[in-house]
């Protein structure tokens, strides 16, 4: 049995063939796959396939990338979403220096400074109403955690797509954080991840697969799906030298404590 932590079953690339998607899941064994809005549009998006399909829960918030294009003030529209019985974190937000907008040293300083006010807003109503985080960080890892820890006391962050060193590992969990790794932790050029994951606590970090993005090998360059979330498991179990099966019982339990809304499968 495993969990996919981090999915985007809203992009238009599964529009065609979702229940197909979902039928591989499931004979892949995945039983709960969380899906992540990156606006309103999206969220709204995810939250409709929560409803649709026992399986799936969703995460609503909007993508730090996206920050120029996002209401003023987010925290009316995150407290109404958050009641849903399906939304099990707010997400994904965090910060993203990678890109910078066109336009000069000024645009620039705009488009962080926003992604940090959207980013507040999201741990505040967070820490409103008892959920936690789901953290994107590219290029902005001081950032992010400077403006995170004032609320490490009441939120917790699982930041996604863990792709940095020891130090901002250790960092993280001793705020009480933890991480989740993609299919980067198959590729040949991810050793670096690989000895990070066997560095992490057990109970400290969860599977997931990005999708549509970071297909696992074999699967390297193709569209990514919920099902691959199994081979990522295979090389996270070698890599921790756990069996699969008490890989996936940890990993499961974790993103059962982390979601508090999150059911556990139950075989039916």
């Amino acid at each position: 049995m495993f969990y996919d932590t981090h999915a985007h079953l809203d992009h238009r690339q599964f529009a065609a063939d979702l229940p197909q998607v979902l039928e591989r899941a499931a004979a892949a064994g995945v039983r709960r796959i969380i899906t992540v809005g990156t606006d309103q549009e999206s969220s709204r998006r995810a939250v409709a396939l929560a409803e649709a399909h026992p399986e799936i829960y969703a995460v609503v918030g909007w993508h730090p990338s996206e920050a120029l294009s996002a209401p003023a003030d987010l925290r009316p529209w995150l407290r109404e979403a958050a009641r849903h019985p399906k939304v099990v974190a707010l997400g994904e937000t965090g910060l993203d220096y990678y890109r910078m907008p066109p336009g000069g040293a000024a645009v620039a300083a705009e488009y962080k400074a926003r992604q940090v006010e959207l980013f507040r807003q999201h741990l505040e109503v967070a820490a409103e109403v008892g959920l936690n985080c789901v953290i994107h960080q590219r290029a902005a890892f001081e950032d992010t955690l400077r403006v995170f820890e004032p609320f490490a006391d009441r939120v917790r962050g699982q930041f996604h797509c863990f792709a940095d060193g020891p130090e901002a590992l250790a960092r993280i969990l001793a705020l009480g954080s933890l991480v989740s790794f993609t299919g980067i932790l198959t590729f040949k050029n991810g050793a670096n991840i690989r000895e990070v994951l066997a560095a992490t606590p057990r109970d400290r970090f969860m599977l997931e697969t990005d999708c549509p993005y970071l297909a696992p090998l074999p699967h390297r360059g193709q569209r990514c799906e919920p099902a691959h979330v199994r081979e990522i498991a295979a090389v996270a179990a070698q890599v921790t030298g756990l069996g699969l099966d008490e890989l996936s019982a940890a990993t499961c339990a974790t993103a059962l404590r982390f979601f508090p809304k999150l059911q556990p499968w139950t075989g039916r």
